[in-house]
């Protein structure tokens, strides 16, 4: 069987890998944390920094070597939607710790640091749960521009964010006097970013303490305001594929009745009457055609209508 595939054969996720980043103090893991059912794998050992509220029905994995990560996850997670990492530079850090002990890594050594990063994202996805990775942030300079990045090794930065399908730059911005949360997963002249769901330019992140610390809303703005909006993009690309098939089965099983002029004539005149979707009015034409090049079927332009084609007898 064939490896190849169309658009509509694809495979469409049910998960969503993100990342966040900001400078410190902007509630980089409370954000990560109001992702649906969420596993916390504790790197920088920030969660003491969390409001406690937030932190109800939520595990976490303090982890204090690499040796800690890679037990987490043999054993059974079925129980979560949600891996955090938080964060992914101290996360690094762990790694190079593995493989370098105390030194500091040489040019050879980097090889091996960047085989178990990649190892990590691979067993990640393989989990069939959203990913969000928590970052802090860093600069980058781009002419005369100041463009803020997560703070990443440039090696290890490219491969993540390449896997990612949101990048998110968290920010408090001040308007009219009010400060305001913000986050943005559109690239611009000042961020990173990655948006492939048409999520809104510039989301508002709510504050949900009063000034005595205590919830006044669920944590929920990930799940409610990310993921299900990218979910629902995806639900309604599985939609429109599921429709695609449909049709195009429907179309294959016209086709296989054509067997003459007249047959071929009759289904030309209705290949716009499908209930088309995507390409699949191109799919039927290209079926077709090769359904009346088998018959070895002629078509007459002057009066767009094809004709079964004369054999010659053969001269003695």
């Amino acid at each position: 069987m064939s490896l190849i595939r169309k658009a509509n054969e694809l495979e469409i996720p049910t998960t969503v890998k993100m990342m966040i980043y900001g400078q410190a103090g902007m509630g980089k893991s409370t954000l990560a944390l109001s992702a649906p059912k969420p596993l916390l794998l504790d790197f920088d050992n920030g969660v003491k920094r969390v409001n406690m509220s937030h932190l109800d029905n939520i595990d976490t994995v303090q982890v204090k070597s690499w040796s800690d990560l890679q037990q987490v996850l043999k054993e059974n997670l079925s129980g979560y939607q949600t891996i955090i990492v938080d964060t992914v530079g101290k996360m690094m850090d762990f790694i190079i710790g593995y493989k370098c002990g105390t030194r500091q890594p040489s040019i050879r050594d980097w090889g091996g640091i960047n085989a178990e990063f990649s190892w990590l994202t691979r067993t990640l996805s393989s989990l069939n749960k959203n990913v969000v990775f928590v970052a802090h942030r860093d600069t980058r300079k781009e002419g005369d521009d100041t463009v803020f990045i997560p703070a990443l090794r440039e090696k290890s930065y490219n491969s993540i964010v390449t896997d990612l399908d949101l990048l998110g730059y968290l920010e408090m911005k001040n308007e009219n006097g009010v400060q305001r949360r913000t986050i943005t997963f559109d690239p611009t002249n000042r961020n990173d970013g990655k948006n492939t769901c048409n999520l809104p330019g510039l989301m508002v992140v709510p504050t949900i303490l009063d000034n005595h610390g205590k919830p006044t809303a669920k944590n929920d703005f990930i799940a409610s305001k990310v993921i299900t909006p990218y979910l629902s993009m995806l639900a309604g690309k599985k939609v429109e594929q599921q429709k695609y098939d449909k049709i195009i089965a429907e179309i294959k099983e016209n086709i296989e009745f054509i067997t003459d002029a007249n047959s071929a004539n009759e289904f030309a005149s209705r290949i716009n009457e499908f209930e088309h979707v995507g390409s699949s009015l191109m799919m039927a034409r290209n079926l077709f055609a090769a359904k009346v090049k088998a018959l070895n079927l002629a078509y007459d332009a002057a009066v767009k209508k094809y004709s079964d084609k004369i054999v010659q007898p053969s001269l003695l």
